[in-house]
């Protein structure tokens, strides 16, 4: 064997592990079928085999001499198992499940199927972006609690998210947003949960990526480390400068949890080169709002986004994560301090943290400037529209403030201020679903012409949890503005 020099695989295939000898690259569900997709190995001709989830044999499908194939009149609600022959060999065996979807199915992979637990076993961290040659991306990682998670996988749409089709995959890559600076795609990534911060560059459509450069240390946020957390979010350009956010903690650490930070770039450096960027001092939240000290270790704001507020500052808005919120509320519903009690109710209904990036000092600490009443339950998104003149932020949206983790309403919200942002409407609404299983979540999205495209991180159909899920579904929201 031979040394290996880029970032990119089809498939990554870890040494002495089995892996088959045809490798099935996409599953996608539906409710009475399913379509899967095969890498091609050069035979002539597949035989396809399925059967119902430990039935006690294997029932022939049809022969194709495509790497794709169709099981049609299945039942609903039903596992399934799937596996590809030819002269060569065979593939490993496949979950699946079928059952009602939403959106169109990027990928799917079973909580029970272990092809990929080398690095998970759900599919998180969507990313979307077009390609300036037209065509569509996607990407997803692979994640499991006590996993190494640090794969990505990447697949493409010739039609406008009709139909995907796998391309690449990445490793190590992990928390990965790609993103287009003068006409050509990259992927800013970590190398594992809290690892080192990565970006490398495609020049032939996310097929290969050159091999990535470290622009910031970080660890495993194993044992109590700390190191870098991120999340695809946007890459802002203003006034000739890129900007993006990210956090220093983790929240196994014993001093602190998740530091706000803000990365930038002239936007006419060479993005692959380290010492380009610049990094915000790390700062903690109480630091930033010294009256907020009582709330528990945990209580922090993640997953900034950046944009641009009406008066031209650049703000990156955090969400505050939820997860400890009744600890928190119940710490300070005992007090006389009147803003501590509009503190509570504001907790209560949810809400996002502004924080300002000084635009002359680089590397200054960023300064907090408002909270912002946002019913939020997981990472989101703000773009803004300049034909309407408003921000846009597509929530995972609190209905309930009994259920602080619920992820099973997937809200569009405007502002025209980033002061305060109004209800348009519920995009995916499950509310009558158990939230505990059902989860639309940390969407990527894109403005374009009237349209809103997404990509979602979807539990359904029996997902191992709302957070820990099975599906990357595609979306679109037609004529935004007129809703």
């Amino acid at each position: 064997m031979k040394g290996y020099n880029l970032w990119s695989y089809a498939p990554y295939k870890p040494l002495l592990r089995d892996v088959g000898d045809i490798y099935i690259c996409r599953i996608a569900p539906d409710k009475n079928s399913v379509h899967f997709e095969w890498l091609d190995t050069g035979n002539s001709e597949y035989s396809i085999y399925y059967r119902e989830r430990n039935a006690d044999s294997f029932i022939f499908a049809g022969k194709t001499m495509k790497t794709q194939f169709d099981i049609e009149n299945l039942e609903t609600d039903r596992d399934y198992e799937i596996y590809v022959e030819s002269s060569i060999g065979k593939s490993l065996v496949r979950l699946f499940r079928t059952g009602r979807v939403v959106g169109t199915v990027v990928n799917y992979l079973h909580p029970d199927d272990t092809v990929y637990s080398f690095s998970g076993r759900y599919l998180g961290s969507p990313s979307l972006v077009r390609h300036p040659d037209g065509f569509l991306l996607a990407s997803m990682d692979l994640f499991a609690g006590n996993h190494p998670s640090n794969l990505t996988l990447i697949f493409r749409s010739d039609d406008n998210g009709t139909t995907w089709h796998y391309v690449s995959e990445l490793m190590p890559c992990f928390w990965g947003k790609m993103f287009i600076h003068k006409g050509e795609l990259y992927m800013l990534s970590c190398s594992t949960e809290y690892g080192d911060l990565l970006i490398g560059k495609s020049t032939d459509g996310g097929k290969t990526f050159s091999a990535p450069v470290t622009l910031l240390r970080g660890s495993n946020g194993k044992n109590n480390n700390t190191g870098i957390h991120k999340n695809p979010q946007n890459v802002l350009v203003h006034n000739g400068r890129i900007y993006t956010s990210l956090e220093w903690g983790s929240y196994n650490s014993a001093e602190y949890c998740h530091a706000a930070m803000v990365m930038s770039c002239s936007e006419d450096d060479d993005l692959l080169i380290p010492e380009n960027w610049s990094f915000t001092a790390p700062k903690l939240f109480e630091t930033f709002v010294p009256e907020l000290a009582c709330l528990p270790k945990g209580t922090v704001p993640i997953e900034g986004t950046m944009t641009i507020s009406p008066d031209g500052e650049i703000l990156n808005i955090m969400r505050l994560a939820s997860f400890y919120l009744p600890m928190s509320i119940a710490n300070i519903k005992d007090t006389d301090d009147k803003n501590l009690i509009a503190l509570s109710k504001l907790l209560t209904k949810g809400c996002a943290i502004a924080y300002r990036v000084d635009a002359e000092n680089h590397c200054a600490p960023l300064s907090f400037s408002h909270m912002i009443p946002l019913p939020t339950s997981a990472k989101f998104m703000i773009k803004y529209d300049c034909i309407s003149k408003k921000y846009y932020a597509l929530v995972s949206r609190l209905a309930d403030k009994a259920k602080l983790r619920a992820r099973n309403i997937l809200a569009l919200f405007s502002s025209v201020d980033l002061k305060e942002f109004d209800l348009i409407s519920d995009v995916i609404d499950f509310s009558d679903a158990d939230f505990m299983t059902i989860g639309f979540q940390y969407v990527d999205f894109e403005i374009e012409d009237e349209d809103i495209i997404f990509l979602s991180r979807t539990a359904m159909n029996n997902a191992h949890n709302y957070h820990d899920v099975n599906y990357s579904t595609f979306h679109r929201i037609k004529n935004f503005r007129s809703i």
